[in-house]
């Protein structure tokens, strides 16, 4: 048929033919097309239509394992990732008392609870230069520092943890993670990046995250309620360690692990459910965040 003929029969103008035939062409299906009198869109004789092809992008989103709907949106991969996805379903129809999907049955959302709305860059905007391999000129709004730094970093890539999107690079050869949030500007450099061999954005991600996790500069014993302990598991994850062969009636005692001393005034809205013994800076610490609470809130002498 000519294109002419399948625009008429298709109702859409030439031009999506054209698209179209190089989509099939893309996803491997054995389409020909010939210019000229007696030329046309063919077909090799004996091959059917195969809707289950994968074109180059939908192979290549189906690579992002673990991403749930709303971060394959914040990358404008969702229309490509449905499609892919949904021509893998239409290869397994469902027969009388099979299981159901586990699509159907399973859903997942990577966000924590109560996630307040992210702004600075988005990761959309970032992948295109960040798939091109060039180093990058960002500014970084640290929440350490009092005003945002520039720097030129290599990266590897973005990196989705716990519902919070990361630029992975590295700063004159340092790894670091960069939440895209603060990421208030950046450019691309005329340079191609410039990372270490043999590493790659899984395994320097896994390196940053297992250095945050078990890095720290201060041990904090402490005895907590019974009533607080599964909240206090929850909101230290890892930098709380129980300690089963020293439990009570009335507590459990555990170890926290902070990075800073500052860090301790996360016990603060436990109150008196979490009793500190040490470090003697520890409890120093949390005295004098309570006190400045204490006359934050102590009635004016004018009330």
């Amino acid at each position: 048929m000519t294109t002419q003929e399948l625009a008429s029969a298709l109702g859409v103008s030439l031009r999506t033919i054209t698209r179209d035939l190089n989509w099939l062409r893309d996803a491997g299906l054995p389409v020909t097309a010939h210019r000229g009198r007696l030329g046309g869109v063919t077909m090799l004789p004996g091959s059917r239509l195969d809707l289950t092809r994968l074109t180059p992008v939908e192979r290549d989103h189906l690579s992002l394992t673990g991403l749930d709907e709303k971060q394959r949106a914040e990358l404008n991969a969702s229309v490509e990732s449905q499609r892919a996805l949904s021509k893998i379903a239409a290869t397994q129809p469902r027969r009388v008392h099979e299981l159901l999907p586990l699509t159907d049955v399973v859903h997942v959302d990577n966000r924590p609870w109560r996630q307040a709305r992210a702004s600075g860059t988005t990761p959309a905007s970032l992948i295109g230069a960040v798939r091109r391999g060039r180093r990058l000129r960002i500014e970084y709004d640290s929440p350490r520092e009092s005003c945002p730094r520039d720097l030129v970093v290599d990266p590897y890539g973005l990196f989705a943890k716990a519902g919070t999107w990361y630029l992975v690079a590295d700063c004159a050869r340092v790894p670091r993670m960069y939440r895209l949030e603060r990421l208030t500007t950046w450019k691309e450099v005329d340079q191609p990046r410039r990372i270490r061999e043999s590493q790659t954005l899984s395994t320097v991600a896994a390196a940053l995250v297992a250095q945050w996790e078990h890095n720290h500069a201060i041990e904090v014993s402490a005895t907590i309620d019974q009533t607080q302990i599964e909240r206090a598991q929850r909101i230290f994850g890892l930098q709380l360690v129980r300690d089963d062969h020293e439990e009570s009636p009335i507590g459990h005692k555990v170890t926290i692990r902070f990075q800073r001393l500052e860090d301790v005034r996360a016990l603060l809205p436990f109150g008196s459910a979490i009793t500190v013994h040490g470090p003697t800076e520890a409890r120093a610490h949390l005295r004098d965040l309570a006190t400045n609470l204490a006359h934050h809130y102590a009635p004016s002498p004018t009330s």
